[in-house]
């Protein structure tokens, strides 16, 4: 049976951990591409964009860290980064790129497939509803729209119910869904400190290895898109000894 699920590729020099993965993934239910390397991502991306790309950081044409600065310049495509060395530095790097996951080779299966449900869980939103078909003659008179949820954010509007940032001109600021999750969560507490640990339960971003450089990471990221002068924030402040407050006034 060809499964029908979200299109995964997965990137891997490695034949028989490309395989492996591959197969596990389209055992739950995922239609999945194999690609050997970096080259090979580009030519399948020319016939079908993927719903999440799992990859790995370690191939020896072209390394995985190259390949997510230049997918994320171009798409907002989730990416779950795999790599052998389990570095923190790849790690870190990979999250600053703008990586959504990460996992350490060889990695728990079971654990892959619930790490890659929850990111398109949080890369896909819900469509609506289709509205329901009438006569004109029976047609109720249509009520009034409600006004989308829009937050300022410094420089920026985040527009909680179109899943964007966008600036005073309406030009749209790339954002991944972590990006957007942590944004929302000060949304939601404006002028409360948020130490690193809820910020990662509020964003869903909680995961058995995760680390405050981790949180600290997609900050950094958030400010460069929305404070006037990130070495300088006005708006997401550090708290020292805590975490981060959202000031809605820069104040």
């Amino acid at each position: 049976m060809t499964p029908t699920g979200p299109h995964i590729a997965v990137v891997d020099d490695e034949a028989d951990a490309r395989a492996m993965v591959g197969e596990y993934l389209r055992l739950h239910g995922f239609d999945v591409a194999l690609c050997e390397g970096g080259r090979a991502l580009r030519a399948h991306l020319q016939i079908r964009t993927p719903d999440l790309i799992v990859l790995d950081l370690n191939m020896p044409e072209e390394d995985g860290l190259s390949i997510v600065r230049d997918l994320k310049a171009r798409s907002p495509i989730p990416i779950i980064m795999l790599t052998a060395t389990a570095s923190p530095i790849d790690r870190v790097v990979g999250l600053e790129l703008g990586a959504d996951d990460y996992l350490p080779k060889p990695c728990e299966l079971r654990e892959l497939v619930a790490r890659v449900r929850s990111v398109l869980r949080r890369a896909q939103g819900t469509p609506p509803a289709p509205a329901p078909t009438t006569t004109p003659a029976s047609a109720p008179a249509a009520a009034p729209e409600t006004p989308s949820r829009t937050i300022r954010f410094g420089t920026k509007w985040l527009e909680l119910d179109a899943l964007r940032l966008r600036d005073d001109a309406g030009m749209e600021q790339p954002l991944t869904r972590s990006e957007f999750d942590l944004l929302k969560a000060f949304a939601d507490h404006p002028k409360r400190a948020l130490s690193r640990e809820r910020l990662l339960d509020l964003a869903d971003a909680r995961d058995p290895d995760a680390f405050d450089r981790a949180i600290d990471v997609r900050i950094n990221r958030i400010r460069k898109k929305v404070e006037p002068d990130p070495a300088n924030p006005r708006y997401i402040r550090t708290v020292r000894g805590l975490g981060y407050i959202f000031r809605p006034e820069g104040d």
